[in-house]
This record gives C-alpha cells, sequence and structure tokens, in this order.
C-alpha cells in the first residue's frame, strides 16, 4: 500500500453538532498518525450548519454539503496526485459523498460500504432530514439533484459497484419506509457475514469489488456503528447487535490488503459519548492492525 495521507474532514453537515465534529482531533490524539506513519494533508472545514430542513430538497444543509462535497473531493485529489493513499476521519457519514466524487473525476470506481445501517434513506423517510442515513442512496444516484448530481457527474458509483456489508437494519429501516436496496447492488448483512465468517466474508466482498476490469479500484467507507453496541456504544444512533473487535479488523485488514483500495475513511465515532478515552484507543489499535502496522 502507498503511504498514507490523512485528511481531517470535521463535518456534521449531514447530521446534527453533537461530538461526531471532534473524531479527527481524537483518533490523531490517541496515535492514529504516528502509528500510520502517515502524513497529516489537510484539515477540510464544512460551512456553517443549518438546523432546518431546506424545503425545496428535504433535508439539511443541501447547499453546504454540495459545496464541502467538492472542497473535500479537492483534497482527496491532492492526497492521490502525491502517490498517497487518502485516510479521511469524518465527520458524518455525508463526507463519503466528498471522497466519492474525488474518485468519480477520475473514472468508474467501486466501494466497500462498512455500516451498521444501510443509509439509503430518501428524504420523505428520513425523520430529521440527516444525509447521514441516505449517502448510499445520494452517492448512486438517487436523491435531490443537488446531492445526487454533483457536479453533473450524475451518479458517483454504480450500483453494481458497491458491496454493503455488515448492515442490520432492515427492519428498522422498511417499518420507516426508506427505499429498498437495488437488486444490482450487492448486499451481505450481518447475519450473512456471520454465516460466512468475517474473512471469508471479506474476501468474497473484494473479488466482487475487482472482477471487473473497468473498475479502477475501490474506496472503502467504515462507519463505526457497524459495530457490536456492546463495545461501540459511542454513536448517536446506537442499534443493538453488530461486529466484535476481530470481525472488524479482519475485513478491514483484508480489504485493506488488497491492491484495488484507493482510499478509506472512518465516520459517526462520538467522543464525548467516551469520555475516558478507552474506545477511542481501542479503534485506534483496531485501525493500525488492520492497515498491519502492529503484530
Amino acid at each position: 500500500m502507498r503511504d498514507p495521507g490523512i485528511i481531517e474532514a470535521p463535518s456534521v453537515l449531514g447530521l446534527r453538532p453533537t461530538g461526531v465534529e471532534d473524531l479527527p482531533e481524537t483518533l490523531l490524539g490517541a496515535g492514529l498518525a504516528t502509528g500510520l506513519g502517515a502524513v497529516r494533508a489537510g484539515r477540510v472545514l464544512p460551512p456553517p450548519y443549518a438546523p432546518e430542513r431546506d424545503p425545496d430538497t428535504g433535508v439539511l444543509n443541501p447547499a453546504g454539503i454540495a459545496a464541502y462535497s467538492s472542497a473535500l473531493a479537492d483534497a482527496v485529489g491532492g492526497v492521490l496526485d502525491d502517490g498517497r493513499f487518502p485516510v479521511v476521519l469524518g465527520g458524518d457519514c455525508s463526507i463519503l459523498l466528498g471522497n466519492l466524487l474525488a474518485l468519480r473525476r477520475r473514472g468508474r470506481y467501486g466501494l466497500l460500504f462498512l455500516d451498521g445501517h444501510t443509509d439509503f434513506y430518501q428524504p420523505s423517510a428520513e425523520p430529521a432530514g440527516e444525509v447521514a442515513s441516505m449517502e448510499l442512496a445520494l452517492a448512486t444516484g438517487r436523491g435531490p439533484r443537488e446531492l445526487a448530481d454533483l457536479e453533473g457527474h450524475g451518479r458517483l458509483v454504480r450500483d453494481e459497484d458497491v458491496v454493503a456489508l455488515g448492515f442490520r437494519d432492515t427492519e428498522e429501516s422498511t417499518e420507516a419506509g426508506s427505499q429498498p436496496l437495488p437488486r444490482r447492488l450487492r448486499a451481505m448483512d450481518l447475519e450473512t457475514v456471520r454465516a460466512l465468517g468475517a474473512a471469508e466474508a471479506a474476501r468474497r466482498a473484494i473479488a466482487l469489488l475487482t472482477g471487473d476490469s473497468a473498475v479502477a479500484g475501490h474506496w472503502i467507507h467504515l462507519d463505526v456503528d457497524v459495530l457490536d453496541d456492546a463495545v461501540m456504544p459511542a454513536v448517536d444512533y446506537r442499534l443493538p447487535g453488530g461486529l466484535a473487535w476481530q470481525e472488524l479488523e479482519t475485513i478491514l485488514h483484508t480489504a485493506l490488503s488488497d491492491g484495488g483500495a484507493v482510499g478509506f475513511d472512518v465516520t459517526i465515532f462520538n467522543p464525548r459519548l467516551d469520555p475516558d478515552g478507552a474506545i477511542a484507543a481501542r479503534l485506534t489499535e483496531c485501525l493500525l492492525r488492520a492497515f498491519g502496522k502492529r503484530d
């Protein structure tokens, strides 16, 4: 893998300012950059947060997220141009749009989507209009044009170039009226991952992402709520169950060891819900092991 370059992306435009914006500073303070041997490649600050839903799109901060996505894409593109591997520290899940926009400017890429939720809501079904619950839908071209057609590129990733892995919210999202995942999008829920085993599930996911020679590589998105709520309670939307630390480490290590991986982000960890820093330390350890930096 190329040497990593860390970008801080402390945006909560797709959620609300509850503490997720402190994720970059906290993980850096826990030794992530030092442990990775990474350069600090910049900090992309978001525009001001507006708490009211936009009447035209039905979501929070659509103009701000669109502008932020372009700015973040510039930063990610700069790291790629320098021959480094971008590691983007969010923020909420809406930062995924900027990361994928950086790749879409360059061609066709895939996505490994590790999240406890499918994040495929449409604005009419999302109770608060939070883009952090609909970023996968937007990335695949579904939703308000202001966010589903960034810079006129249309969808940032094709359905068939996505693998969603580890989610466990199917019953909840169905009851809330969320649109279902499309058939062409490859999906492995938590039950499937457990049936296959983490290592085999990861190998199959990577095989799906690398099976088409027209796809130049893939981004890895991690929402830490894919972890078991018992070990990762420091998130704003808790859901019982989830992956164990070792399962996540195995999946990430498999994905990051593959030559097709072109970038990585981590989102949603809320340090204010981790007052003694123990979860931040464990998350940092997990990420370092996933990158092969610890025995």
